[in-house]
């Protein structure tokens, strides 16, 4: 059987070994079970917070920052402020990255949920715009840069170590646990909204819309909690041991160790491609359809609502589902598919929530975020992961993603709002979400198959 591009064939699973012996332990297990908790805690921690400002985008913002606008503009106005987030989250992910491949991943862990739990509490308690005039807007901006710059780093922070500590032969759907904790942020930052929608109109607009972000917090704490016990990673704790024999013994340090950031980038560009087909369709789905459902089409807000909530509950058993795909069929082709469904949903999806009948709309929402937000977000965890080599594994990764996400996601809700203002019609948003699917899509046939590959290789994939 041929061995898979980017798989050395003469060190296949000795990084995935570390993991497994030290599996064999009463204490190494229950130092997996709880990186595994923590991973997913801190990821439910930061979707949780993203799809509560997606959300309140789409829903109350507008009334409550900006509320001199007309509807289109305070819809382009609340999303503008969303991808302030987006566009620290690669500054995050450079800085925490280059952190955590020098002191390890356990100090990040604790520094991005501190950071991301104070800055999405505090916006729950920013006065609104007729308390304070342009200071709410401004405050607003300001604490999304910070829970942005956190957030750079949380994502691929957890990707990582579940992916080290992780078999090889299971590595897909463990790290698909990371996925899970994203559809579990979003899971109840969509059963808080659907609770606190059914208040007063007034009530809502002057203090209930407050209560999901301060609730945030509680998650924050607990994930703090369990991060200040986490160990290191068997495959990190083996880099700094190999580090340290090299150093005794005096002998120089691999080539490898001694490459620029920057060489050999095919990987970090693969990586790129791949968030972009994955990121952009994602808030598309969740965000911008959720505004346009209920700014324009005029559709109750309980019913958008009501669809997050639906697709969070069936991303329990997407996100594992797709996580096994990839083990079992390979990480190529299982994306591809879920690249090519993506392209196929984009203009369907707009004509049938075009209807306005709260079934068809619920089921069009539900269907987007199970492919884009879920089942393609469960092969990309291991997927990434593998990509890169143990050197730089946590700061190219994240860098990677992030650059990716700022040039689909972080802008995807602002360029829809933007095209959906100067045309007035929803073809170019589905041309827009198609484009950005076939780059994930084009991507998959340049990626190398990476399923099983020695996380202790210091190069990257090729």
């Amino acid at each position: 059987m041929s061995t898979p591009q980017g798989i050395n064939p003469t060190a296949s699973f000795s990084a995935s070994s570390a993991a497994d012996e030290s599996l064999t332990t009463p204490e190494g297990r229950k130092d997996f079970w709880r990186a595994t908790l923590s991973c997913w805690l801190g990821t439910a921690m930061e979707y949780a917070d993203f799809a509560l400002y997606g959300l309140a985008a789409g829903i109350i913002f507008g009334d409550v920052f900006f509320p001199e606008a007309t509807p289109a503009m305070a819809l382009l106005s609340s999303f503008a402020t969303w991808s302030v987030g987006f566009i620290a989250r690669p500054i995050g992910a450079l800085f925490f990255g280059w952190l955590g491949d020098r002191k390890g991943r356990k100090v990040v862990m604790v520094s991005t949920i501190i950071l991301m739990g104070a800055s999405t509490t505090l916006i729950g308690v920013i006065p609104s715009y007729a308390s304070i005039g342009l200071w709410a807007p401004a405050c607003l901006v300001v604490l999304r840069f910070s829970q942005g710059f956190g957030a750079g780093a949380e994502l691929s922070g957890g990707t990582v170590m579940l992916g080290e500590y992780a078999p090889a032969e299971k590595r897909g759907l463990v790290s698909s646990i990371i996925a899970l904790g994203s559809n579990s942020g979003t899971l109840v930052a969509s059963l808080v909204w659907l609770a606190v929608v059914q208040m007063d109109q007034q009530q809502l607009q002057e203090w209930g819309w407050r209560i999901p972000f301060l609730c945030s917090s509680l998650i924050a704490l607990v994930a703090l909690w369990i991060r200040r016990h986490l160990k290191e990673t068997p495959v990190f704790e083996r880099k700094k041991a190999e580090i340290v024999a090299q150093r005794e013994s005096a002998l120089p340090l691999q080539p490898a160790d001694n490459r620029s950031f920057w060489q050999r980038s095919r990987s970090f560009l693969v990586m790129v491609g791949l968030r972009i087909g994955e990121n952009g369709p994602s808030y598309l789905a969740q965000g911008f359809i959720i505004g346009y459902v209920v700014k324009v089409l005029a559709v109750d807000k309980s019913v958008a609502t009501t669809a997050v909530f639906l697709a969070s509950l069936l991303g329990f058993l997407i996100i594992p589902f797709a996580g096994w795909l990839s083990d079992r069929f390979g990480r190529r082709i299982t994306y591809r598919c879920f690249c090519l469904l993506l392209i196929l949903y984009a203009f369907p999806a707009f004509m049938l929530l075009d209807s306005r009948e709260p079934v068809i709309v619920i089921a069009t929402i539900v269907t987007g975020m199970g492919l884009a937000s879920l089942g393609i977000f469960g092969v990309q965890a291991a997927w990434g992961v593998e990509l890169f080599g143990v050197n730089h594994r946590y700061t190219k990764m994240a860098t990677a993603k992030e650059l990716g996400s700022i040039l689909s996601g972080g802008t995807a809700p602002l360029v829809a709002a933007a095209l959906l203002s100067w045309t007035g019609h929803w073809w170019p948003i589905a041309t827009y979400f198609a484009v950005m699917a076939g780059i994930g899509f084009l991507t998959t046939f340049i990626a190398p198959e990476t399923r099983g590959r020695d996380l202790n290789a210091p190069e990257d994939a090729i």
